[in-house]
């Protein structure tokens, strides 16, 4: 059943899904300027593999930017994304981290509101303008 929405309701959602796309975009621009890097950055958490974690990441982060962009599958692709978003956050700013340097907890502590903001995106959807149908069943 689709509501009406107000006009501030429609550019607030609107906004909002360009912030989000803006988010991941600014992530995938860093990636792609230097590949190496983030394999680094990666390597240096631990992680087996950081090149091709590196692209996966980046490849990961594109089809969020598309998501956000389109509307297409948003529901799916802010769940994803609140998941990463934590993931990262305990990843590369965990407890692990906060002893050496405490602007560490800072950073780590930003991952959740933008969690929760891709959490209530999941939930209430693309909006109903500038947004393709396309989602699971019922959401797009």
């Amino acid at each position: 059943m689709e509501t009406t929405q107000s006009t501030w309701q429609t550019a607030a959602i609107l906004i909002a899904r360009l912030i989000f796309a803006a988010s991941f975009a600014m992530g995938v621009a860093f990636k792609f300027m230097d590949m190496g890097m983030t394999a680094g950055y990666i390597a240096a958490a631990g992680f087996p593999f950081p090149l091709f974690l590196a692209w996966c990441a980046a490849i990961l982060e594109t089809l969020l930017v598309i998501a956000f962009l389109t509307g297409a599958f948003l529901t799916p692709a802010a769940l994803i994304g609140a998941v990463y978003v934590v993931f990262l956050g305990f990843a590369f700013h965990g407890p692990s981290h906060w002893a050496g340097n405490q602007a560490e907890f800072g950073a780590f502590m930003s991952h959740f509101p933008f969690a929760a903001g891709l959490l209530y995106a999941a939930v209430h959807g693309p909006g109903s303008v500038l947004a393709l149908r396309q989602g699971w069943p019922g959401r797009a």
